[in-house]
């Protein structure tokens, strides 16, 4: 799903320009949702928490048991080589993703034995400095580890930030102020969420939802 323009993919060890078709109908990550991606920013020249979340997309893969075939270094060295076709003044957003193509012999679990991965990187630009939104409460909550792979950037919990977004959107808010399984204030459904009162700044503590 484009969002953006110039889209370049890298894809079975090369750069190709545009987006290019990477996963096919019977990969497990297609039909069985194993899939997980990260996002970093490339702003003004510089991408600089390119290489935790490069490390952070090595994590995920393997919460979802899935087998991570490119090393943090490598693949900042390959986005890297991938946004030098991007002008300097380029807001580019980096995606760099695994997924499952074959299963065990329940077919559930993903095989460790051949997994995908690409890098999409499409020209994003930044919101402006002066964007505001609105929150309105969701009645859906951020899962916890016993119900879902929170310890993973995974494609299969999007489905329950989707349903947050659409519930408020029919209420005319831009966002949903999202609570974890105690009732706890988390996060919005597309961000992270920080209150400062009194020049003082607070943030939800992280408790693994």
């Amino acid at each position: 799903m484009a969002v953006g323009k110039n889209i370049r993919t890298y894809f079975q060890g090369t750069w190709h320009d545009g987006d290019v078709s990477v996963m096919r109908a019977a990969d497990h990550g297609a039909w069985l949702g194993s899939t997980v991606f990260d996002g970093a920013r490339f702003v003004n020249g510089l991408a600089p928490d390119l290489w935790a979340h490069c490390a952070r997309v090595n994590r995920s893969a393997e919460a979802l048991m899935l087998r991570p075939t490119v090393s943090t270094e490598e693949m900042v060295q390959i986005v890297w080589e991938g946004l030098g076709a991007y002008a300097e003044g380029a807001a580019v957003y980096i995606r760099p993703m695994y997924w499952g193509i074959g299963g065990d012999k329940t077919a559930i679990v993903p095989s460790e034995d051949q997994t995908g991965f690409a890098i999409c990187l499409e020209e994003i630009p930044m919101a402006p400095e002066s964007a505001t939104t609105t929150l309105g409460r969701t009645r859906f909550r951020r899962p916890v580890m016993e119900d879902a792979v929170v310890n993973a950037k995974a494609g299969c919990l999007y489905p329950n930030n989707a349903r947050m977004l659409a519930e408020v959107h029919a209420r005319g808010f831009g966002n949903a102020l999202v609570a974890d399984a105690m009732g706890n204030v988390a996060e919005s459904a597309t961000a992270n969420v920080f209150m400062v009162k009194d020049g003082v700044t607070f943030t939800p503590i992280a408790n693994g939802t």
